[in-house]
């Protein structure tokens, strides 16, 4: 035991040297936007379960059914989560960090040093899940007054699902990393995640929910819903969760405690059954882990004729970029993904019932079209996020190989702006055409449309590249995980806070010409007078918007590098 805790004071040491808020005033300030952010986003998600709960609560009979339902499909998805989680976090601490040569080369058994990554493992890829499921859990005891250690079993059951997806994790990297390379079991498992999400989310949308509305279906609907029952395995650590949240709700606290014994007892006997898969194979997976990383599909010839009206080093960057894209399989599968998004985006427009809403369709569509700006712009975000942000700090350690070559920094940054706004661009012309095709809107909410796209989206791209130079991390083992960071959260709120202002700029000019050309009338000279402006205060800040956030960038990194 002294030995795996020996192992482990690295870790600990990291965070007491860290100091709870940080050393400098950026820091300590970038720690409180953090913790704030993160308490708002706690109460916001246990105020929405409190709203829903109470909904259900207020439902004679259906209602009680209703939440408990819930509740066995929120264990389930939790205890999905967790293993997903589990897995991609086990097999980069345990085979492909970049410290494992030095911790393997100490006099110290093998199945410690397995023990002592797999603490760390399971409480990297499990904190962040218990600590924002817990508000639903206590919106569901103070619905359904629950006793005082219903509290304590929640938290209990949470920190087994924990240790319970973590061991399960651990064991199906070992024995999948003999079978398959390491270097490639991460791209398989990422394969698979994004089909069983892409099959899950297209399922739950081609049912579609929206018909258990529907007074024609209803009857149908409670009675299935009245046939439904607990979860139907009585062997899943699910199950056992479920019944013991239940239990300790109800106020038995034999039966919770009964409950907790099985899944406590499952989760020692896995984590011994780990133990010893681990001191049987896991230092061969971690030697077979060190071979030359594979690739997933065999090497093509790609021709950059479309980039030949660019300058020598200028373009020989831009190819650099486009093939690094492609031969990251984390970086181009993800494409799957906002294609499945994307269609089911799509498809959400056309089974909007029209035909039974009281309010006039002509109304209603341009309203939505309007709406669906700024929402076709928050997807954008989250795209950006994920590519535009990280687009700099993933040059790593090798940035300095960028800084040699006879680009400037400016080039450089406005190259990636460049290759990133394209796609992006033709991405939510797309959404925004298409739902407006199927919105049937007017020719004039269709224009207006596609040019607050051409102006917004530059605006978006540019606060993905400024921020992640600004707060660029060429130290980060997957740079992905920064948009999580200071500097990630700062392009979310910017990105949100322009959005939303140009929206509300022009809602008010909008809504005139709307009603004018609804009512059949001409505008005014001062609502003439009033769009005008608004439009151009809307472009100027499209445009500002557009530069300013790159040349901050570019000074911030330029300050850090020759700081």
């Amino acid at each position: 035991m002294d030995e795996i805790i020996t192992l482990m004071r690295p870790r600990l040491l990291s965070f007491r040297n860290r100091g709870p808020l940080g050393r400098t005033i950026r820091q300590r300030s970038g720690h409180v936007f953090l913790v704030v952010l993160g308490i708002v986003f706690w109460l916001g998600i246990f105020w929405g379960s409190h709203r829903v709960l109470a909904y259900f609560a207020n439902i004679q009979e259906l209602g009680e059914i209703l939440a408990f339902k819930l509740m066995s499909v929120v264990v389930v998805t939790l205890l999905s989560l967790l293993v997903f989680s589990g897995i991609l976090v086990t097999l980069s601490k345990l085979y492909l960090s970049k410290d494992l040569l030095l911790v393997h080369a100490m006099p110290v058994p093998a199945y410690k040093i397995f023990v002592a990554r797999w603490i760390e493992s399971a409480v990297d890829s499990s904190w962040m899940v218990i600590v924002f499921a817990l508000p639903m859990f206590a919106a569901y005891g103070l619905i359904f007054r629950g006793p005082w250690f219903y509290y304590g079993t929640v938290a209990a059951v949470l920190v087994l699902l924990g240790v319970t997806a973590c061991a399960i994790s651990a064991v199906v990297i070992m024995v999948a990393v003999i079978v398959v390379p390491a270097s490639r079991i991460r791209t398989i498992f990422v394969f698979v995640g994004l089909s069983l999400f892409i099959a899950f989310y297209v399922g739950i949308r081609v049912i579609r929910p929206e018909r258990l509305v529907d007074p024609e279906v209803f009857t149908a609907t409670l009675f299935y819903l009245k046939s439904m029952q607990s979860p139907s395995s009585p062997f899943l650590p699910s199950t056992w969760a479920y019944d013991a949240l239940v239990a300790a709700l109800d106020g038995r606290m034999g039966g919770a405690c009964f409950h907790l014994g099985l899944l406590a007892s499952f989760a020692a006997v896995l984590g011994f059954v780990m133990i010893l898969v681990a001191d049987a194979i896991y230092f061969k997976g971690v030697s077979r882990a060190r071979r030359a990383p594979a690739r997933l599909f065999t090497r093509r010839r790609l021709e950059f004729f479309w980039l030949s009206f660019l300058p020598g080093p200028v373009r020989a960057l831009a190819v650099k970029e486009v093939k690094t894209f492609f031969r990251d399989q984390t970086q181009w599968s993800q494409l799957f993904l906002i294609t499945a998004l994307i269609g089911i985006y799509i498809y959400n427009f056309k089974v909007i019932p029209f035909d039974r809403t009281p309010v006039k369709t002509i109304y209603l569509q341009n309203v939505l079209a309007f709406l669906n700006m700024g929402l076709a712009l928050f997807v954008l975000t989250a795209v950006a996020g994920r590519f535009v942000f990280p687009g700099v700090s993933i040059e790593g350690e090798a940035f300095w190989i960028v800084r040699s070559s006879p680009v400037r920094l400016r080039q450089f940054l406005w190259v990636k702006f460049f290759l990133y706004l394209v796609p992006l661009l033709v991405l939510t012309l797309v959404l925004i055409v298409s739902t407006n095709i199927l919105l049937q809107v007017g020719p004039f909410m269709m224009v207006l449309s596609i040019v607050n796209v051409c102006f917004m989206v530059p605006g978006v791209v540019s606060l993905g590249i400024g921020t992640g130079a600004a707060y660029a991390d060429f130290k980060s083992e997957n740079p992905a995980q920064t948009l999580t960071s200071y500097g990630g959260l700062i392009f979310m709120v910017l990105s949100a806070f322009f959005i939303a202002c140009v929206i509300m700029i022009e809602a008010g000019p909008v809504y005139s010409i709307f009603m004018a050309r609804f009512q059949e009338r001409s505008l005014g000279v001062t609502d003439r007078f009033w769009c005008v402006f608004s439009f151009v205060l809307a472009g100027g800040l499209c445009t500002v918007t557009a530069i300013l956030p790159m040349m901050l960038g570019e000074k911030r990194l330029t300050r850090r590098l020759f700081a």
